[in-house]
């Protein structure tokens, strides 16, 4: 089997190519499934797997994370023994799920993160700066560690520490790379500012856990204050500990490459189906060549868009756009379907905010149809600040909220909890209420 060595040809082969080799590889993996994993051995025992594999793949059910969460140890393709290392997932919607690695599936996972590094521009010279966490049963951090192993740069651990912290490591080692949640990194600058002390060499900000791209997959407006906060370039990254298959920008910043040794991607509509090109679905994996949890048709509840057109870069791998939502945080207000992204890429374009979160309300039927926006200002709180903010944030998302403020240390305290790995800017509580707009 492939034993994750790097080749340019797995970046720059032509779409023909790129679908031969997923096609022999997906093939390998449907009878690796049937013939390891209890839960697909049920599925594809009395099915045909010797045509199509992609043909075969789009007749398979979707795998939902309840059924995983249900029923982990019918996923699991390999003995006790040859498991090395067991996460958690983030557990962004439900309970974390506990996903377990092999020694192999750990070569794979660095190899991702080496291969995705290398697109968007990082050297054995850099020095990279990591604000996740490698502890806590988390696999980004470990991830990350990893590729920059695998390149040959400098690791800088530390981790998920306080602003201080962060400028202090910053300041005395000189960073030239950071990877971390973007709202943190406009934080970290703001108190940084004004004089930057260290930050002068630093190239390249690798963000992760939101996005930093629009629609058109230029930078939106957290992208663009980062570039010109730390003067760096802005790229963006993107994954799952269950599927551990990256979408990583490549040096060009126009959309994440699909590492296609490593993952079949679709994008999805509701009832299954695939949307066309552009249009935006929910992002349904299936990792290739991975022994401990092999997934098939895996549903990540990210809501996406994709391209197939060959990039600037060359490459002429499935490329998507940033993630605009996830399924199980669907709003219905007032017959509008909204997603909290929506909100927050709106906020962050209003600079009265220093920082915001969003409270839905669950109705009887679990479905969420009123939220509120809770909001904390830089300054003194002022009623006309609540009244902007209400007025420009109907604008953009075309629907009338209700608007609150905060003290700004109380809710970054709720947002930046020390139980989270990332920030949360979703809460959600049951019952309906009248907000009188």
């Amino acid at each position: 089997m492939n034993e994750f060595i790097y080749s340019e040809k797995s970046d720059f082969a032509s779409a023909e190519e790129l679908a031969v080799m997923q096609e022999q590889l997906l093939k390998r993996h449907l009878l690796y499934c049937r013939d390891n994993s209890p839960f697909y051995r049920d599925i594809l025992n009395d099915m045909d797997i010797s045509g199509n594999s992609f043909d075969i793949l789009e007749q398979l059910p979707l795998t939902d994370k309840s059924q995983l969460n249900a029923s982990p140890e019918r996923f699991v393709a390999v003995a006790d023994r040859e498991i090395r290392d067991i996460v958690f997932s983030s557990g962004t919607i439900g309970a974390p799920l506990p996903v377990p690695y092999t020694a192999r599936d750990l070569k794979r996972l660095a190899y991702n993160e080496y291969r995705s590094f290398l697109a968007c521009g990082m050297t054995a010279d850099d020095r990279v700066l990591l604000t996740c966490t490698l502890d806590r049963c988390f696999i980004a951090g470990l991830a990350y560690f990893e590729g920059v192993r695998a390149i040959g740069a400098a690791a800088i651990r530390n981790g998920l520490n306080s602003l201080e912290s962060h400028a202090e490591v910053i300041r005395r080692l000189k960073p030239t790379v950071i990877v971390g949640v973007p709202s943190f990194l406009k934080r970290l600058a703001g108190f940084m500012a004004p004089s930057m002390q260290g930050a002068d060499g630093i190239r390249m900000l690798i963000c992760i856990g939101e996005p930093v791209r629009d629609r058109e997959l230029k930078l939106n407006s957290l992208g663009q204050t980062l570039a010109e906060q730390w003067q760096a370039k802005v790229y963006s990254t993107y994954a799952s500990s269950e599927t551990i298959t990256s979408f990583c920008d490549c040096s060009i910043g126009n959309g994440g490459h699909l590492l296609p040794d490593l993952g079949v991607a679709e994008i999805l509509d509701e009832n299954g189906k695939t949307v066309p090109e552009g249009e935006p679905g929910e992002l349904v994996m299936t990792p290739l060549q991975m022994e401990a949890m092999p997934l098939l048709r895996f549903r990540t509840g990210d809501i996406t868009f994709m391209t197939r057109k060959t990039c600037a870069c060359g490459r002429s791998s499935f490329r998507i756009g940033p993630i605009l939502g996830r399924r199980q945080q669907m709003m219905k207000i007032n017959g509008t379907t909204l997603y909290p992204q929506s909100v927050f890429t709106a906020l962050e374009n209003i600079p009265e905010v220093a920082d915001y979160y969003i409270l839905a309300h669950r109705n009887e039927h679990g479905l969420f149809t009123d939220a509120e926006v809770h909001v904390a200002f830089a300054s003194e709180y002022r009623e006309t600040c609540v009244a902007l903010v209400r007025k420009r944030l109907a604008a953009h998302i075309r629907i009338k909220l209700p608007v609150l403020a905060e003290d700004i240390s109380s809710l970054r305290t709720k947002v930046f909890s020390k139980e989270n790995r990332k920030p949360q800017r979703f809460f959600t509580v049951s019952g309906r209420y009248d907000d009188g707009i």
